[in-house]
């Protein structure tokens, strides 16, 4: 059998070390060279020949990351790799897939055929911002759950009174899967946005008096429509409310909303580094959870086993 190779993008380096050490590999070396002018370069520092080498970079914050990510396929692959396979924990620009205005770009599908020119074998992501961005992909890709990091946690909470709540419509069916684990029910936050990361009002259709709400999603951004949301859903009458979330992108005002927010806590995951700390935030780690899936798929298994279901 092949050797399993895991190397790491300057965007998820602490994420990819501690993948490696759950899967019991040192993570891989490489070199990042940049031009004087920001033209980037790579090169493999260790022979990756025969290989199922493992990529991981989370698709955040800078174009250099997306770039990065393609030459490190690149040179993989013409470095004969028997298999490249990129971990996205976080994939980003997926928030455009679909055409929903004239003249528009769908970036999530753009960047999918990107991925799989580059010279990807396989694709391995988490919480993708719409399931059916899957199959933007002629390639195999495994989609994870964050749910398998983020049950254990709210065992551990014991709320008696607990139900789940969806922060728009398009979330819904994420929020039921929650609500059908725990045997529970779910309200939803019906939003109206003036433009994008600008939320102008929220309406909670559910009752929540006297529950301890957990609203579930899978990125924060601003904060706008977390914060928002807190605020009415504890006007209505809630116990609590924290926010389950499981890719902290957390910009723009994101630490402003946050403070300010009606939240007890913001539970996320280190898909991608925090870009400040607050008191209010707890990270949970994915690590252990895609050195599992790259054992299963490395040794031909089904990853079924990797989530939770009733």
């Amino acid at each position: 059998m092949s050797t399993v190779k895991i190397f790491s993008g300057s965007g998820s380096h602490e994420l990819a070390k501690k993948i490696a050490t759950e899967f019991g590999k040192p993570l891989g070396k490489g070199k990042l060279g940049k031009f004087s002018d920001g033209e980037l370069s790579f090169r493999y520092a260790e022979t990756v020949r025969g290989s199922d080498v493992y990529i991981v970079q989370s698709t955040v914050d800078s174009s250099d990351n997306i770039i990065e990510l393609f030459l490190m396929i690149d040179a993989a692959k013409r470095a004969s790799a028997k298999f490249v396979n990129v971990v996205i924990p976080y994939y980003g620009y997926a928030r455009q897939d679909r055409k929903d205005k004239p003249r528009i770009a769908v970036s999530a599908k753009l960047l999918a055929n990107l991925l799989t020119a580059s010279g990807a074998s396989r694709i391995v992501s988490c919480d993708l911002h719409a399931g059916q961005i899957q199959g933007f992909f002629d390639i195999p890709l495994d989609h994870l759950n964050g749910s398998s990091v983020f049950v254990p946690f709210l065992k551990k909470l014991k709320l008696n009174n607990l139900i789940f709540a969806s922060p728009d419509a398009g979330g819904a069916e994420r929020v039921r899967e929650y609500a059908k684990y725990f045997e529970t029910d779910f309200v939803i936050c019906d939003k109206t946005r003036e433009k994008a990361n600008q939320v102008k009002s929220v309406q909670v259709i559910g009752d929540v008096e006297n529950k301890d709400v957990i609203i579930i999603d899978d990125l924060i951004d601003t904060g706008g429509t977390i914060s928002m949301a807190s605020k009415v859903i504890m006007e209505k009458g809630a116990k609590s409310v924290r926010a389950v979330i499981t890719h902290p992108v957390l910009s723009g005002n994101a630490e402003e909303n946050l403070k300010k927010s009606s939240l007890l806590e913001l539970v996320v995951t280190d898909s991608i580094p925090l870009k400040f700390r607050n008191k209010k935030i707890k990270v949970l780690s994915i690590a252990g959870l895609i050195a599992k899936a790259i054992r299963k798929i490395h040794e031909n298994e089904s990853t079924s086993s990797l989530f939770i279901n009733r």
